[in-house]
């Protein structure tokens, strides 16, 4: 070919590519240039966009400034990881969008607004505080999207759901469900052990909806078999810590039992300064939803007893349970110290479990794929979903009661998943 044919040649393109470019619609102003996106695969970027599933999305809300909140969601990532290793659900992927409430009910109703209208998640889940539930209340059934809640044990938060909310299914026990339970489990182990005495009991509980709605709820179930007293007092958590009043009213009481009910920033303030006054009852109890991972490392933990779900212990009796702490601890290096870790792997898949089984994530098809639920929990619980006093659909209605010995949590009741007997009396503070 000839330089002026070439040179003709080019011409005719660049007035083609032109002619092209002149006809083809314009950018809207302001408009960005075009950018590829990040981590698309040639492969992928020729697939067609239909072949390109949408994942699922599960909107979380818990604490992520407390311990509960934070292993929680180590858990549900966990839990996500090994769903979407396994090829996901129905074809997709699950996504978890986590936010923090920071254990503030606005916090809360907040969080749930911007997973609904911007994330635009599929379905809710988490949750621990009580107050924080009822601050949400509203704001859950404002968009009625299913709800598989994890935490919250305050009755209140249930009156506030309401019975027509087909579309809740809570996890945890309400404190009536507990304070059952404890009944139950104090009742066999007197009967088993006969030397420990519980019937006098004085009880320090946090003011806010979790501990006074649990001391309300356990004065009502337990006056036919023990007698309770007890005084409020502000939780660390939102910026108390000053316990020595109640503690010393707590003394002049001479209990067989005392038992404090707040949050995981007031694990150590109550033994220290139970220790500086002297305090040594029988029986020294706390019930935190979390206890502080190095509280086992401390000496003034040995023989402190605990109302919970979980212990590390328990993968001594359930395979599930062992299942679950193995991946968990090669996944973080370290071991879980609050149950709402094992509760926040189950919450992820009873979810994933029910969609799978509904075979959509359509509203009334994934309600009736709960209802039918029947998940054996790291717990050692087998999780159903049957009506509580209001709502419909409640899962767990026991607690486990449980003890500190030599760094580790045992459970020493329901005996049936006991990994240790009771170390009783509770020995004083000297030497510690």
């Amino acid at each position: 070919m000839t330089g002026k044919r070439m040179r003709a040649v080019c011409v005719g393109c660049i007035l083609l590519a032109a002619l092209i470019s002149a006809c083809a619609p314009a950018a809207a102003p302001g408009t960005p240039p075009a950018t590829p996106t990040v981590g698309t695969t040639p492969a992928a970027a020729a697939q067609p966009a239909a072949a390109v599933k949408k994942p699922i999305k599960l909107g979380a809300v818990i604490p992520l400034g407390d311990i509960t909140g934070a292993q929680s969601a180590k858990a549900m990532k966990l839990a996500v990881k090994e769903i979407n290793a396994k090829g996901g659900v129905l074809g997709r992927p699950l996504e978890l969008i986590v936010v923090d409430d920071e254990m503030k009910p606005d916090k809360g109703a907040a969080a749930l607004d911007k997973l609904a209208t911007v994330d635009k998640v599929d379905v809710f889940i988490g949750g621990m505080a009580s107050g924080v539930l009822l601050g949400q209340a509203p704001t859950l059934k404002k968009y009625a999207k299913v709800t598989v809640w994890t935490g919250a044990a305050s009755s209140k938060c249930e009156e506030a759901i309401g019975a027509d909310a087909d579309w809740f299914f809570h996890i945890h026990p309400w404190d009536y469900n507990q304070g059952a339970s404890y009944e139950e489990g104090w009742t066999a182990i007197t009967k088993r052990y006969p030397q420990i005495k519980v019937e006098n009991q004085f009880w320090a509980y946090e003011e806010g909806a979790f501990g006074a709605g649990t001391f309300k709820a356990s004065q009502d179930l337990y006056n036919q078999w023990a007698k309770i007293q007890g005084q409020s007092f502000k939780s660390a958590a939102v910026g108390g810590g000053d316990y020595r009043a109640v503690l010393r009213q707590a003394k002049e009481a001479k209990p067989d039992v005392f038992i404090w009910v707040g949050y995981e920033p007031d694990a150590m303030g109550f033994v220290q300064q139970a220790k500086e006054i002297g305090f040594a009852p029988p029986i020294f109890l706390g019930s935190p939803p979390g206890w502080p991972v190095a509280f086992g490392k401390s000496p003034l933990s040995e023989a402190v007893w605990l109302y919970g779900m979980w212990a590390p212990a328990i993968k001594e009796v359930s395979d599930v349970s062992k299942g679950f702490l193995d991946a968990y601890v090669k996944e973080y290096g370290e071991e879980p110290a609050t149950y709402f870790s094992p509760l926040g792997y189950a919450n992820v898949y009873i979810v994933a479990e029910a969609i799978r089984r509904a075979g959509t994530i359509d509203k009334p098809a994934l309600i009736t794929a709960l209802e039918k639920t029947e998940y054996k929990s790291p717990t050692g619980d087998v999780v159903t979903f049957t009506p509580s006093k209001i709502i419909k659909h409640q899962g767990i209605k026991k607690q486990k009661i449980l003890q500190y010995q030599h760094g580790q949590q045992q459970v020493i009741w329901p005996f049936e998943v006991a990994t240790a007997k009771p170390a009783y009396p509770f020995p004083s503070w000297e030497g510690r």
